[in-house]
């Protein structure tokens, strides 16, 4: 099985190797070109390239017609007629640069013959600093160098290596960026004065060049392992007896340690010989985080020294307190028996504290009896309790951790304020810089040499006068007469700031109002107002202003709401208004839409102003003389004749005369009178044609079809007088308004049952008057109106005068 895979593994790769060089033959099939001096070539010489073509490859076995192109990469250099080309080529940058050679044929694309690489680089320069080290007493023997600059060439480096007794060794690196090769041997101590030679040699086409030697001993190149297994031991919990503990190699003789607190960049140095793996610190701070590191060497002038070992950080043990509490107080009168001590007192510091402050601890104590009153034990750093008026009272804080407490801080409970010659004078408070305020005073008016110290207290204003809010104060030398506040210092807050001076067991205070402001920064100035686009009309906006500077921005200021009402647009109501106007008058301009339009409007006037025709029927002469008005006759043809002018009317009687109204037309259909209605139906007639025939004589066929108009006019009138009741509801009357009668000046008789009726039917007229029935009035009316004038025992038509429009006397 083997053996199969072994001689599979030979066939193919001695086919892998006949494509090559077939690919070799074919890429150069039709010519060669040739490269002189070399391919590889020093930077800034010349190269003479030529190009030839084999036989029978040219085109169209004819030299003059080939012509032989020579590439440098993709850019045309040069060409010749023939079946060679020989071209000069100069200046060529450093690396390497492709040349093809190409024939181009009449009628067809260009074909490449074949191409070289030219390689440009220098000869190596000499290896430089030399060096060679072993890490730790097993590690092998490595060597580093500096080439110098790159030779773009391939570069061969050589490292050779003798010792004693003629040994010799040898590595070789084939990268042109070699810089280290590492031996693999390691050198044991047995000879630690013996000398080893090394050398580097760099080699290429162009040259070589050889290192300095460098020869060194066992103790000058092997550097130890860093120190391992770092710890810290502290005796009896105590700071001050500290060991540390390390482990090194056998052969090392001199160890360097050092360490710092973790919040420090500066490092503490100590050097120890021959330590074997401890040393005992003495310095150290109690309740503090430190880091530790440790290095090694073999020999005090030889060699070199390890690398810093892993970092060890431990925090060394609690010890009790130091220094003493910084402790004010306030006083506040509860009544007249009784007072508010509230007492205030700054951390210790860490160097102070040492350790974790627990707690603290307050006594309260009445001098007089020298009795302990009230002890107490807090967390916090205030302490707030209440005492009687009387008596003098003393207090005394201490700060407690797990290794003691320190030494209390004894005050006098004392009306700080009660001395007014110990007052300071002129305090003033003015802002310095960013959230400082300096606060100034001048000496008290008594001798200024009994104040013993200055004691400057703040805190933030508040009406009514809080005890809660933080209390901040500083001591400052009785010779000082300033004091720069900072701490807890807010921008553009009110302060209240008192000065006070003590002096044994008396005190005066002077106070002042001050704050601090930022720091003044470079800014341009902006201007006070600014447009604001794209706001739309009827909708409401919010608006708030913010300052900006380099500082930051501000808050928002107070919001105001805004709407805008817009300008009115006059063509918004000209332009609907223009339409409906032309509308209007187009729909009035109909005499369909007047006529529907007049009679609504008779309809709305009150009934007691409209005018309505009288029933005939109802009249004084019918009722007195009805043996005359039903023996008055009117024959049919003496209507169809010509009639006579207005002038000369014809004496005609009648019962009585209608006083010309503006009645409402009501026409319910009545079942027996059917072709009366018919007549009632079929009178139609247009204002214009009234109009006209008012103001001239109508023709002879005009007067035919206005008799014709008449008769069914007289019928009209003759189907109301015809049942005066009104309590007949299936027949109401039937009323015609004074605009459709005819308008030419006649005569009303009597006999209008004599008349003919119309021969057109006139039920779609009727129809067509039904929608006019319309009685909107909301006053009351009487259906009649009496004469105004007497008639006497008859009237005839020499009294009445009567139009189809009207009804005059």
């Amino acid at each position: 099985m083997a053996h199969t895979f072994r001689g599979c593994s030979l066939a193919f790769m001695f086919i892998i190797t006949w494509l090559l060089i077939k690919a070799k033959i074919d890429a150069c099939k039709r010519g060669d070109v040739t490269v002189k001096p070399s391919h590889v070539i020093l930077l800034g010489s010349t190269v003479n390239i030529t190009c030839s073509l084999k036989p029978r490859q040219g085109c169209f076995h004819y030299s003059r017609r080939n012509k032989l192109i020579l590439y440098k990469f993709d850019r045309r250099i040069n060409f010749h007629h023939g079946h060679s080309l020989n071209s000069q080529v100069t200046g060529l940058p450093l690396g390497t640069t492709l040349f093809v050679c190409k024939l181009a044929c009449i009628n067809s694309d260009e074909i490449q013959i074949c191409g070289a690489e030219i390689f440009v680089g220098v000869a190596p320069e000499q290896p430089q600093n030399l060096s060679c080290i072993q890490k730790g007493e097993q590690g092998t023997v490595a060597c580093t160098w500096e080439r110098g600059r790159d030779t773009h060439l391939y570069t061969e480096y050589t490292l050779q290596l003798s010792g004693p007794k003629n040994l010799t060794w040898q590595k070789q690196c084939k990268d042109i960026y070699c810089d280290y090769l590492d031996f693999g041997i390691n050198l044991t101590p047995e000879s630690p004065e013996s000398n080893f030679t090394a050398k580097v040699t760099a080699v290429n086409s162009l040259g070589s060049s050889s290192s300095l030697p460098s020869t060194f001993t066992f103790l000058d190149i092997v550097r130890p392992l860093p120190p391992w297994d770092i710890r810290i031991k502290f005796q009896k919990a105590s700071v001050s007896r500290c060991t540390l503990y390390w482990r090194d190699e056998g052969l090392v003789l001199l160890n360097r340690l050092r360490y710092r607190p973790s919040n420090s960049r500066l490092w503490n140095m100590v050097n120890v010989t021959k330590a074997k793996g401890r040393h005992d610190l003495l310095d150290l701070k109690p309740f503090t985080e430190y880091e530790f590191q440790i290095s090694s060497k073999l020999h005090l002038y030889k060699g070199s020294w390890s690398d810093w070992s892993e970092s060890l950080r431990a925090q060394t043990p609690e010890e009790e307190p130091t220094g003493m509490l910084d402790v004010w107080y306030m006083k506040r009168h509860i009544d007249y028996s009784r007072q508010q001590i509230s007492l205030f007192w700054k951390n210790l510091s860490v160097s102070e504290a040492r350790g974790k402050i627990l707690h603290y601890q307050v006594t309260l104590q009445e001098l007089t009896g020298g009795k302990a009153m009230t002890q107490n034990i807090t967390g916090h750093t205030s302490w707030t309790t209440v005492i009687p008026r009387t008596g003098n009272w003393a207090v005394a804080v201490s700060a407690a951790n797990s290794k003691g407490s320190s030494l209390p801080t004894r005050i006098n409970i004392m009306n700080l304020c009660e001395a007014g010659l110990l007052a300071p004078r002129q305090v003033s408070a003015n802002s310095e810089g960013m959230d400082n305020i300096l606060v100034t005073w001048q000496p008290p008016r008594k001798d200024p040499s009994a104040v013993q110290e200055y004691v400057v207290e703040w805190r933030e204003l508040h009406p009514g006068g809080d005890t809660q809010v933080p209390l901040n104060w500083l001591r400052s030398r009785p010779y000082n007469v300033s004091a720069l506040i900072s701490e807890n210092i807010k921008s553009y807050i009110c302060y209240e700031i008192r000065v006070y001076a003590l002096s044994g067991d008396q005190g005066g205070c002077s106070s002042i109002l001050g704050n601090s402001k930022h720091k003044e920064i470079p800014y341009r100035v902006s201007q006070n107002s600014h447009p604001i686009n794209s706001l739309q009309p009827r909708v409401t906006y919010v608006l708030w202003m913010t300052a900006l500077t380099a500082a930051g921005e501000s808050s928002h200021g107070n919001e105001r709401e805004f709407c805008l009402q817009g300008k009115a647009n006059w063509m918004a109501f000209v332009a609907p208004s223009i339409c409906i106007a032309i509308i209007m008058v187009g729909i009035f301009s109909t005499h369909y839409f007047q006529q529907k339009v007049f009679v609504l409007l008779a309809a709305l006037r009150p009934q007691w102003c409209s005018r309505e025709i009288p029933d005939p029927a109802n009249s004084t002469c019918a009722k007195k003389y009805p043996i005359a008005e039903e023996k008055t006759q009117l024959p049919l043809d003496r209507l169809l004749i010509d009639w006579p002018t207005p002038e000369d009317p014809e004496p005609l009687v009648i019962s009585e005369v209608l006083h010309q109204v503006t009645p409402v037309f009501r026409h319910p259909p009545c079942s027996n009178w059917p072709q009366r209605e018919k007549g009632i139906q079929g009178h139609q007639a247009s204002e214009k044609d009234m109009m006209h025939s008012a103001s001239s004589p109508p023709p002879p066929r005009a007067l035919q079809a206005e008799s014709r108009q008449l008769v069914d006019l007289y019928k009209v009138l003759e189907s109301r007088g015809s049942d005066p009741k009104p309590e007949n509801p299936a027949c109401p009357w039937t009323v015609l308004p004074a605009g459709d009668l005819p308008t030419h000046d006649g005569y009303l008789p009597s006999n209008i049952d004599d008349l003919p009726s119309h021969e057109a039917p006139l039920a779609d007229s009727l129809e067509e008057l039904e929608p006019q029935h319309i009685s909107l009035s909301v006053f009351p009316s009487s259906s009649l109106h009496p004469l105004t004038f007497s008639c006497g025992d008859k009237l005839t038509l020499d009294q009445l005068k009567m139009r189809c429009d009207s009804l005059m006397l």
